[in-house]
């Protein structure tokens, strides 16, 4: 690949880009770390909800989501807002209201990641089978362990 920072590759037909050969430490931190970030569940549901949704308070956001504590609601939002993810608005009223919404940054993340469902949807047979096979090979290994 020599000094390019970016490849095309071939695969499957398509033209995909390889990592650049020799990477920036500190970017390779940065990347490592909002992976870190995003690729947990609920900065996940987050992201699904708020592009559904659109602007959404938070208590209705909990309800969307369903099954996340309103403390690590409160975590994943104030991560996602210090990644300049989603906007918080807090309305001077009692009792008082906050929404939020997702930044151009957000929907950018989510359109991102929308390939991965993609991906997803196109081998969940595969990925089944592949689930399937590794449990019966996993039960025969435990079957011929107890046998010993």
């Amino acid at each position: 690949m020599g000094s390019r920072n970016r490849a095309d590759l071939a695969v499957n037909g398509r033209a995909e880009q390889s990592p650049p050969e020799q990477s920036d430490p500190e970017l390779g931190a940065l990347v490592r770390e909002i992976i870190g970030r995003v690729a947990d569940k609920w900065t996940m549901l987050v992201l699904e909800t708020l592009e559904e949704h659109g602007r959404t308070r938070f208590t209705r956001l909990g309800e969307c989501i369903g099954g996340v504590s309103q403390k690590m609601l409160t975590k994943t939002l104030r991560q996602m807002e210090a990644d300049g993810l989603v906007s918080r608005t807090v309305y001077p009223v009692i009792p008082p209201r906050v929404e939020y919404q997702l930044t151009d940054l957000g929907h950018s993340l989510g359109e991102a990641f929308c390939g991965v469902w993609i991906w997803a949807e196109q081998h969940r047979e595969a990925i089944e089978e592949a689930r399937t096979r590794f449990r019966q090979s996993q039960a025969t290994k435990t079957g011929s362990a107890t046998l010993k």
